[in-house]
C-alpha cells in the first residue's frame, strides 16, 4: 500500500486597507478576494471588537453558519456570489445603520492539493466602514432646497415689480403724449 506524504504548508499574506463610507439605511458590499481555483475551507467576516461574541459571517465545510454570527449581523449578511466562483467572497450587509461603523476583517483559509502535497494558505484584508446618519444629509439638503425656493422667489418678486414699473412707465408717457396732442386745424370745405 501506498503512503501519500501529507506535507502541511502555511502561507499568509494581507491585503491594503479599504475606506467604504456609506449612508445609514443603504445596503452596502464589503469587498474581498480570495485565490481563484482552491478550496476554500474557512471564510470569517468579523470585527476585531465583537469577535468573542460572534463573527460578521461565517462559512465552514461548505455552508454558512447564522448560529456563529453577532445577534445584530443575523439576516442583514449574506455572500455576494454564493458559488464563490474566481474566489470571490465578498458579502453583502443590508440596512446598514451608525453601529456598523467599524474595521472589518475578512479571513480565508484555502487548500489546494499541489504535486501530491496539501498546501494551506490564509489570507487577510480589512475594511474601514463609515456609515453616515442619513437624516444629517437629509437635512442638509432640505436647507439647500428651501434656500434655492427662497432665491426664485425673490428673482421672481422682482421681475414682477419691474414689468409693473415699467408697465406704469409706458402707460404715464402715453398719457401725457394725449395731453399734450393738439388736433389738427380744420379745414374749410371750398
Amino acid at each position: 500500500m501506498s503512503h501519500v506524504l501529507l506535507l502541511l504548508l502555511l502561507t499568509f499574506e494581507t491585503a491594503a486597507l479599504e475606506d467604504i463610507t456609506v449612508r445609514s439605511g443603504q445596503d452596502v458590499t464589503l469587498h474581498c478576494q480570495g485565490p481563484r481555483g482552491v478550496n476554500i475551507t474557512l471564510l470569517e467576516w468579523s470585527i476585531p471588537e465583537i469577535k468573542s461574541d460572534g463573527y460578521v459571517f461565517f462559512y465552514r465545510n461548505q455552508r454558512s453558519y447564522e448560529s456563529y454570527q453577532h445577534e445584530r449581523f443575523k439576516g442583514r449578511v449574506e455572500l455576494t456570489d454564493p458559488s464563490m466562483k474566481n474566489g470571490n467572497v465578498s458579502v453583502t450587509l443590508k440596512n446598514v445603520n451608525i453601529n456598523d461603523t467599524g474595521k472589518y476583517e475578512c479571513r480565508i483559509i484555502t487548500s489546494n492539493l499541489s504535486s501530491g502535497q496539501r498546501v494551506q494558505s490564509e489570507s487577510r484584508q480589512s475594511i474601514n466602514l463609515t456609515v453616515t446618519d442619513s437624516g444629517s444629509e437629509d437635512e442638509h439638503d432640505k436647507k439647500t432646497f428651501l434656500l434655492a425656493i427662497g432665491i426664485v422667489a425673490v428673482f421672481v418678486s422682482f421681475l414682477v415689480i419691474l414689468s409693473v414699473y415699467i408697465h406704469r412707465k409706458k402707460k404715464s408717457s402715453k398719457y401725457r403724449e394725449h395731453e399734450h396732442y393738439e388736433r389738427p386745424p380744420e379745414m374749410s370745405k371750398s
